[in-house]
């Protein structure tokens, strides 16, 4: 692994790879890969000890041209503004490319929650808010939970707009709790997509998901679910980790039970006597499906001349470095990209925010089928232009798809002043 790849920088050659395959010049082309506007804030923030702490906060606006802006918050030691910028960017395509109204944000502050009391926490986040309060709202930019934020931050975040505002917007923030506005069906969005695109690309390529052997690297939200809804499909979940480590068990294990054992202990470590492994020998295991749900840049070059998994379907945002990419190709390795199989959060939030404007609540059930008729939209469409024009990987053709829908929507709302 690596921790060397600048993400902006590629991101920007993910735009360049798809630029081959459009007809549009390349000064319309360079818009695209440069945010708008960065919010960058110090949080000056009193802790519970009376000490204050100044904490380094970004907010990046990529692109507009499809809708408001549209991405998470997290929290990590490691937020920059680089990342930020690239995770805004790939905020963009990925809207565009499961076709809803958005444009691409993205939003952090770097800390270690875990090193924060609750109370500290809110004033921090408290704190943000009142720094996005200018840039954010129902129709100009709409934030959402991501690496280490969930419900708790969001209601924090709504609740100090509305009251700074004087007014009610619960379409101001998604991945809300239900209570306050959230959607059935949020939290396991993400997770439900990576399963979703799973199936169909082993349909595609005519292989069966039942008794796939799958690991997963990383098991937050998004990669337990992602575990157990494969399972439900039939996959056997055979690897998963964290930060702490990993657990591989060749006969496959019960992915809900390794995530109770996860809260339970803090890791999936230990888990079911299963034998303990790296994070990285678990990205080289001999799977049929590889699901790398943590952080960029897992994979690198050099690590990817060891992967031994037939497809990957990416629950990260940008797990595989550009140079990842061209090994796997060449090694006719089927890689779903984020920008796609990541995409259910993005989708259901994009859900919630109509249910808000519309002051009225969907079924888990109506939220789910309609997941999925996105989801295998996105994909027939993805693989349609991925066949038609002879693209290298199914990353590049969804990049032609999604910015290609950009470009159009940049073109009909015209240049002025």
């Amino acid at each position: 692994m690596t921790d060397q790849a600048n993400p902006f920088e590629s991101l920007q050659e993910q735009v360049d790879d798809a630029a081959v395959y459009l007809d549009a010049s390349p000064d319309v082309l360079e818009r695209l890969k440069r945010p708008e506007r960065v919010l960058e804030a110090n949080l000056s923030v009193e802790m519970d000890d009376g000490r204050v702490e100044v904490f380094r906060a970004y907010r990046s606006q990529f692109n507009g041209d499809r809708g408001p802006y549209k991405g998470g918050i997290r929290y990590h030691p490691e937020v920059s503004r680089d990342e930020v910028k690239a995770l805004s960017g790939w905020m963009v395509y990925k809207c565009a490319v499961v076709d809803i109204p958005y444009g691409g944000g993205k939003g952090g502050i770097r800390l270690d929650p875990d090193d924060y009391s609750e109370s500290e926490l809110e004033r921090i986040t408290r704190t943000f808010a009142t720094e996005l309060r200018p840039i954010i709202g129902v129709d100009r930019d709409i934030p959402a939970p991501d690496v280490n934020t969930g419900q708790r931050e969001m209601n924090w975040i709504k609740d100090t707009y509305e009251v700074l505002e004087n007014t009610t917007a619960p379409g101001v923030i998604t991945g809300k709790a239900p209570n306050s506005g959230g959607s059935a069906g949020r939290v396991e969005a993400t997770g439900r997509s990576v399963a979703l695109t799973a199936r169909e690309t082993f349909d595609y390529l005519d292989r069966d998901l039942a008794g796939a052997t799958v690991a997963v690297q990383g098991y937050g939200n998004a990669g337990s679910i992602a575990a157990y809804l494969l399972d439900d499909l039939g996959a056997d979940v055979v690897a998963a980790s964290d930060s702490s480590g990993a657990v591989h068990d060749p006969a496959g294990f019960d992915p809900r039970a390794a995530l109770d054992h996860k809260r339970e202990t803090g890791s999936v470590v230990g888990f079911d006597g299963g034998e303990t492994i790296t994070n990285e020998d678990l990205l080289t295991l001999d799977v049929d499906l590889l699901v790398p749900a943590a952080l960029e840049n897992a994979v690198d070059g050099d690590l990817a001349h060891d992967v031994g998994a037939d497809v990957i379907v990416e629950a990260a945002n940008g797990p595989l470095t550009p140079e990842a990419d061209d090994v796997l190709t060449e090694s006719d390795v089927y890689v779903v990209p984020d920008i796609l199989a990541n995409a259910g959060g993005v989708t259901v939030s994009y859900f919630e925010w109509v249910q808000n404007r519309q002051r009225f609540s969907w079924t888990e059930q109506r939220v789910n089928e309609e997941l999925e008729r996105v989801i295998v939209d996105a994909f027939d469409g993805l693989v349609s232009t991925f066949e038609k024009q002879s693209i290298p990987n199914l990353r590049t053709a969804a990049y032609v798809v999604a910015i290609e829908r950009v470009l159009s929507a940049y073109e009909q709302g015209g240049r002025w002043p």
